[in-house]
């Protein structure tokens, strides 16, 4: 593995759990940052297309979509619509008649790079406005055996807790896929993607359910090892439907990486298409699924 992508990849995890512990508006300035340079290279796929989306306007409700789930998430699933809507009206009165395929990136501009990682903001924000100790909605741990002694893992704010172990999950996802497909894949998996082998999605999907029992140990969760088993499987297949997905817009544009600038992972696509449907599913799973288990304990 050449050593840009294990620094660059050291670095990214770096900011990922920085920004991740700070909470609040911290965190959402970083996903805002992956939406908007995520949004340009989604959009740049699509111009290669012919096809003329409404890019600017999409990828400022795209933000403002941000700043919504940050003040209330409950009303981000209100503003969708809206921002559907808002986009489809600006087509409309363009000098040149959009047509399907315009309207159609558009949406799909705002519902795959925006709305969706617009999840990892509600996640994040789950019991963290009682625990805040920053300025801007931001978390501090008053000492650091807060997070290392597992006694007092319940002080942590939940969700911190949840975020960190999805991103563990999808770590050890794309590790394991990456190392076993390199040296032991020999069975194609798909041919929108040739290098991804059964043995690496397995192996893969495999790690993260393992991360994920670990995690609902620690964490003290109902029935561990049915809920630690979900949990890891539903992050490991998301993880590998979000590579797949954006496999197939590359493909279709005839590109090889979303962009350039991650140095040995391409763009911000290329490195964070994992967490693209991740972050609702654990959502619901930690504010639906959870609940029900702990009520019928």
């Amino acid at each position: 593995m050449p050593w840009s992508r294990i620094i660059s990849g050291i670095v990214a995890i770096a900011l990922a759990l920085f920004s991740t512990l700070l909470g609040g508006w911290y965190f959402t300035i970083m996903i805002a940052i992956v939406v908007f340079l995520g949004q340009q290279e989604y959009f740049n796929l699509v111009l290669a297309r012919g096809i003329a989306p409404a890019v600017k306007t999409t990828m400022f409700v795209s933000l403002v979509l941000l700043v919504i789930c940050t003040l209330d998430g409950d009303l981000a699933d209100a503003f969708m619509p809206i921002a559907g809507t808002f986009i489809c009206f600006y087509l409309l009165f363009q000098p040149k008649m959009a047509t399907i395929a315009d309207i159609s990136a558009s949406i799909m501009g705002l519902f795959y790079v925006g709305y969706l990682p617009s999840y990892w903001v509600r996640l994040r924000s789950l019991g963290s406005i009682a625990l805040s100790n920053l300025p801007l909605g931001g978390y501090w741990p008053t000492t650091w055996t807060d997070i290392i002694e597992q006694r007092n893992i319940a002080s942590l704010p939940q969700g911190l807790k949840a975020t960190v172990l999805t991103f563990l999950c999808i770590w050890a996802a794309d590790i394991g896929a990456y190392t076993i497909g390199k040296f032991f894949g020999k069975t194609r998996l798909s041919d929108i993607s040739p290098k991804k082998t059964v043995e690496g999605a397995v192996f893969g999907i495999s790690a993260s359910i393992a991360v994920g029992l670990a995690g609902a140990y620690y964490l003290h969760w109902p029935r561990a090892i049915y809920t630690g088993l979900a949990l890891g499987l539903l992050i490991g297949i998301a993880s590998l439907l979000g590579d797949l997905i954006e496999s197939v817009l590359k493909r279709d544009a005839g590109v090889k990486d979303s962009g350039q600038l991650i140095p040995g992972h391409g763009g911000i696509l290329d490195r964070t298409d994992s967490y693209i449907f991740t972050a609702p599913l654990v959502y619901y799973f930690v504010t639906l699924l959870l609940p029900l288990i702990v009520e019928g304990r």
